[in-house]
């Protein structure tokens, strides 16, 4: 029984030996804080300023195509090109092709090489080398044909470890390619609605101009009449011409919004233009879901885990520089001095051997190496939890910013109509001779005042709902990343 035990044993031994151990920790996903709920949650349903209102979509979970939750056909088609045209998401794609090519030449390590080749010589001996045999051959032809093989068997988990760090550091940049593509396509959306809000403001300048216009038509009229001084017009037409260059002014950042999505979609901002499309769209609202979807929502919170994956790999690399190496190798093929001969039974040949090394001293250096990879680990792990806590920052933020901003606007739309009845008022009592037109200019300028913030209010809203949407991923999941 026990002779019969003995190649069993060595069988096995030999089989773990040829199997190998992999050193090093294996890895398991840091602890990161989280939170139960969200403090902030979106506002309900309202209409702040009576020309717009915020819509519920039904589907409550955000999809690939976020931007389509808008229903602006102009901006699906803009979307629609950055993917084709834009040239910083093209560097990305392509950083992570790189860093895909990396995992094969890390798995190539696993698997022997091969090299074959024929050779074919004419040498000539000198006859008095300190070796020359008297009568011996000293030309003569070499025909050979040989190939070798060497084979460093992965014992103790290097190439496994170099590869797990390949492939986690090659998903990192999936989902950095997965976050650039967000913070693009977020970008053009905010470009786009600010534009628009611009848009907005442009048609209500329009429309005051073309009011101030009739005011300063009435003053010259009722100066005209005797029932008015010089000043009223000098006030009015002071009033349009102010305006007139608010008017005029608003295009210079409208020009620099345009030239930006050209920029974003890969197209020359002189050939580009938008027509004007004052913002009047409905605000969607945004479901944020559960804080704990969040890590597998974030894109760049995912690369920051992977990253800490492909850290923690680096230790095992680190750690199995402290095990011998191990290197198998073999050579054969055909030798001859006459190419009839060439491959013969007789000419061939053949060599197999193995060799081992280990390294004695080093003066520390594979133990300061190693514990730089632990440094690197608790590194990329402090990174990602900060990124966890950035990612909730930012959610906060926008869901804040959202909630406020409809508080904000519901009032603003209040103060809007009060400045508009008491412009009625002013101009009214101005008409019959009870006020001067001083007080038709404030009441002008305050309901101006009171327009353009609402405008601004309703354009922050749309930023700040691309930034929640930007925050919350934009519908990528961790479900997206390459497995490799």
């Amino acid at each position: 029984m026990t002779a019969l035990r003995i190649p069993a044993i060595s069988a096995a031994a030999l089989c773990l030996l040829i199997a190998g151990c992999t050193v090093g920790p294996n890895y398991k996903r840091p602890t990161a804080p989280a939170a139960p709920a969200f403090k902030e949650t979106p506002p309900p349903p309202s209409i702040p300023n009576g020309s717009w209102k915020q819509a519920q979509p039904s589907d409550q979970v955000l999809r690939g195509k976020w931007w389509e939750i808008y229903n602006d056909p102009q901006l699906n088609a803009l979307e629609g090109k950055v993917a084709v045209s834009n040239q910083t998401l093209k560097a990305a794609t392509e950083q992570y092709f790189a860093a895909r090519a990396a995992v094969q030449i890390a798995r190539a390590s696993y698997y022997p090489t091969l090299s074959a080749g024929p050779s074919i010589s004419r040498q000539h001996l000198s006859q008095n080398r300190p070796t020359a045999v008297p009568g011996a051959v000293s030309q003569y032809n070499d025909f050979s044909l040989t190939g070798q093989a060497s084979w460093e068997p992965d014992l103790w988990g290097q190439v496994r470890r170099t590869v797990e760090a390949s492939r986690a550091s090659a998903q990192a940049s999936a989902a950095d390619l997965a976050n650039v593509e967000l913070s693009i396509r977020s970008e053009l959306a905010q470009d786009y609605f600010e534009l628009r809000g611009l848009d907005l403001q442009k048609q209500l300048l329009d429309n005051t101009v073309k009011s101030y216009a009739d005011y300063l038509d009435l003053t010259q009229k009722r100066f005209k009449g005797g029932v008015a001084t010089d000043s009223d017009v000098a006030l009015a037409e002071t009033q349009l011409k102010s305006t007139q260059a608010q008017d005029i002014d608003v295009g210079v950042a409208r020009a620099q919004f345009e030239h930006a999505i050209a920029t974003l979609i890969g197209e020359p901002a002189s050939t580009f233009s938008l027509s004007q499309s004052p913002l009047s769209l409905p605000l969607p609202q945004v479901p944020p879901g559960l804080p704990s979807e969040l890590l597998e929502r974030r894109p760049d919170v995912a690369g920051m885990e992977r990253r800490a994956d492909a850290a923690n790999a680096q230790i095992g690399v680190a750690i199995s520089a402290y095990y011998p190496n191990i290197t198998l190798g073999g050579a054969g093929g055909f030798e001859s001095a006459n190419p009839g001969t060439w491959i013969q039974g007789p000419s061939a040949l053949w060599s197999l051997g193995a060799s081992a090394s280990e390294l004695l001293f080093d003066a520390g250096r594979r133990h300061a190496v190693t514990e730089q990879a632990r440094d690197n680990y608790e590194l990329t792990v402090a990174n990602y939890r900060q990124s966890v806590l950035s990612a909730f920052q930012e959610v906060e933020d926008n869901l804040a910013a959202l909630r406020i901003l409809d508080q904000e606007s519901v009032t603003q739309a209040d103060a809007v109509a009060a400045a508009q009845r008491s412009l009625q008022i002013s101009t009214t009592r101005y008409k019959q001779g009870l006020d001067d037109y001083l007080v038709v200019l404030i009441a002008q300028t305050t309901l101006l005042t009171n327009q353009r913030t609402q405008a601004d209010i309703t354009t922050r809203q749309f930023a700040a709902n691309v930034l929640l949407i930007k925050a919350l991923g934009g519908g990528w999941d961790t479900t997206q990343l390459p497995k490799m």
